[in-house]
């Protein structure tokens, strides 16, 4: 694989000392950076990390900047506007292998209100499409299918036989079996599903429904996706579906302000992808209306037999992993710096990291950290998150409530006894870079 590097910009020394001291400002704003009246504090732009233009987007008064919208809080656009003048290369192609700098998206709840991963599953189990397993054992779906589960689905599911769609759109019986194992991690009789990953490299709930898209042609697969990506659409908000005998969430919407960011970006020279812990093939779908290739879109990956999905899960650094948490900075130090092995899940030196990164959840933590300029916080009140980014330790985060339905938390975040998501599923104490713990953190952006 091609490493390639980012470019930092040549500047003028003078220029590089007021940088670091810009940013050192904007670390020491009130309200972690955030100002409640829409205008851009004093000296709010980061330090110019990442690949950048020779000139600056600041020469060309026509460069494009984020549309005026009541959704984005306090100073949040004023800050991005400041990032896309200050290293983005006004016009020029987003590709990092020639230096344009990075901006990574997640996409579930930061791009799109509510998760199409969820849209595309429950489509399919509504539908019939989801095919019982090649050769008839269940824990060849997933290495981490408890026995427990095995067996709960082999007994709700066995009408079909191995390989064949299921009749899940009149069979609710296995209908709810699949929701619950996906949905709830447990069988519908209260037994774990799931057993024996990493938490931090591992969600086997996601996992398991891209896994669960297998023994259809890929092209076949994109079809349905786009069935349900289209019914979700046209739903009204606040629409819930029966899937089995259980209700589920039926609606999806883009946010506007992300069509509009990621728009931006891209005219602004940055190498806009998106990292999630959706199925690869599904996240295609729904991003290609925003103009991100399918070469741009990390999600978890599965092996093909021919143009036949399969259930084997693709490894990264030489582990079995998806987007998730350390998984998805694995998958982007991987695939977009060829960064290989073990080395895969550690962070890399400035130049090897994205510029620009938004999420949504405690997924998003690791590679969101990785980003040198601004990390754009979208506020579901996920502790290791928004412990994390309301501490704000070097001034680089921006928060902001979502952009349907903000939700206030009332009690503080536990950062300093439960902010951090243990290996083995637990949690525990949430401390900065320097061991130093972090304090319980007051929700105050929604």
């Amino acid at each position: 694989m091609t490493v390639f590097t980012h470019v930092r910009r040549m500047v003028l020394p003078v220029f590089a000392a007021s940088a670091v001291v810009t940013l050192a400002l904007s670390g020491c704003s009130s309200d972690n950076g955030q100002r409640a009246d829409g205008q851009r504090a004093d000296s709010t732009a980061p330090e110019s990390t990442g690949a950048a233009s020779t000139t600056g987007a600041a020469s060309a008064p026509d460069c494009r900047v984020l549309a005026d919208d009541p959704g984005w809080y306090g100073d949040n656009r004023a800050r991005i506007d400041a990032m896309l003048a200050e290293i983005g290369r006004c016009g020029a192609p987003g590709d990092i292998a020639d230096g344009a700098p990075l901006a990574l998206f997640d996409w579930d709840n930061t791009v799109v209100k509510n998760d199409i991963g969820d849209a595309t599953f429950f489509w399919m189990v509504r539908n019939g499409k989801l095919r019982a397993p090649k050769g008839g054992d269940w824990s060849t779906t997933s290495p981490y299918l408890t026995p427990a589960a095995a067996g709960a689905l082999s007994r709700a599911c066995g009408a079909a036989g191995p390989g064949q769609p299921m009749p899940t759109d009149t069979d609710t019986r296995c209908a709810d079996e699949l929701v619950s194992v996906y949905s709830e991690a447990e069988t519908t009789a209260d037994e774990p599903a799931f057993a024996g990953y990493n938490a931090r490299r591992i969600e086997p709930g996601y996992a398991w429904a891209a896994q669960m898209l297998a023994g259809w042609p890929e092209k076949e697969l994109e079809g349905f996706v786009e069935q349900a990506r289209r019914e979700n659409l046209d739903a009204a908000e606040g629409t819930e579906q029966k899937v089995g005998t259980t209700e589920q969430t039926g609606w999806v919407r883009y946010y506007p302000q992300m069509r509009d960011l990621i728009g931006a970006l891209q005219a602004n020279g940055f190498d806009v992808r998106i990292i999630s812990a959706s199925a690869e093939p599904v996240v295609r779908v729904w991003a290609a209306e925003l103009g991100i290739p399918a070469d741009k879109v990390m999600g978890v990956r599965t092996e093909r037999d021919g143009d036949v999905v399969t259930s084997r899960l693709v490894p990264c650094g030489g582990e079995l992993s998806i987007p998730y948490i350390e998984g998805k900075r694995c998958r982007v130090n991987e695939q977009v710096f060829g960064v290989s092995g073990p080395a895969a899940y550690q962070q890399q030196p400035e130049p090897r990291r994205a510029a620009f990164g938004a999420g949504d959840s405690d997924t998003d933590i690791s590679f969101l950290d990785d980003a040198t300029a601004l990390r754009l916080a979208i506020n579901r009140n996920k502790d290791e998150l928004m412990c994390t980014a309301y501490d704000n330790a070097d001034g680089r985060w921006i928060i902001n409530p979502m952009f349907i339905d903000p939700a206030e938390q009332a009690e503080p975040y536990s950062c300093a006894t439960e902010g951090y998501i243990e290996p083995d599923g637990g949690t525990g104490p949430l401390r900065r870079a320097d061991g130093t713990l972090v304090p319980d953190q007051t929700d105050s952006v929604h």
